[in-house]
């Protein structure tokens, strides 16, 4: 199974040149360490910032340079800062590309569950509602199963959307799947992870079409 950076290094894969990006909090804001060096890309993050580059090295941090998750980043030649209202703009204006989101629940329709579990206190939903619904091309990264060992794929999502029928590829610890009209599409599987590994752990509706291959880092 993949860790959490294996997740983000093969989700780095969908990232294509003059695209620009939005990473949410978790799991996506390491895609930004696996991007390949020959393309150009633009990521933003909401919290007012546009051309982030990696984690920097232990050393290298500067406290006033964060993302929305309030980690330390680094910013590339170009970089630009400016406010909520003009971060917002671009997301509502549909000037991103590419949406990396992480999720607590995924639907087999596509509605993403990823802000919020009842009884627990929360700030609220924040950016994410609004990339939800201005993005047309949003991936989630996430673990298949809770610790419990209870899927996360489901077919409809038992805690309060974020949004509804918007998510489409999902990259977990066990494959990459496609969201259809008809439910979750396989399309590749972890080394070492079985097709019958991925079915039963997953509660929505799974298509499995010939042979699946197994992912390349």
């Amino acid at each position: 199974m993949l860790d959490k950076n294996g997740i983000a290094k093969r989700i780095a894969k969908e990232v294509q040149d003059g695209f620009y990006v939005n990473l949410g909090i978790g799991i996506p804001t390491l895609v930004a360490n696996y991007v390949r060096d020959d393309i150009e890309v633009e990521f933003q993050s909401e919290n007012g910032v546009l051309g982030m580059g990696p984690f920097p090295f232990e050393g290298d941090e500067d406290a006033d340079i964060i993302n929305a998750g309030k980690q330390t980043i680094t910013t590339l030649p170009g970089a630009s800062f400016f406010d909520s209202s003009m971060s917002f703009s671009m997301i509502r204006g549909k000037h991103v590309d590419l949406t990396i989101l992480g999720a607590m629940e995924v639907a087999e329709n596509g509605d993403i569950a990823n802000w919020k579990i009842p009884g627990k206190m929360v700030k609220g939903m924040g950016g994410a509602m609004d990339l939800v619904a201005s993005a047309e091309n949003i991936i989630v990264a996430m673990m298949h199963t809770n610790r419990a060992g209870e899927s996360k794929l489901l077919k409809q999502c038992s805690l309060p959307l974020t949004g509804v029928g918007c998510v489409k590829k999902i990259v977990t610890n066990l494959a990459v799947i496609e969201v259809t009209d008809k439910g979750f599409k396989l399309l590749e599987r972890v080394p070492g992870v079985s097709v019958d590994d991925i079915k039963n752990a997953t509660e929505g509706v799974l298509i499995v079409e010939g042979e699946i291959p197994e992912m390349t880092l």
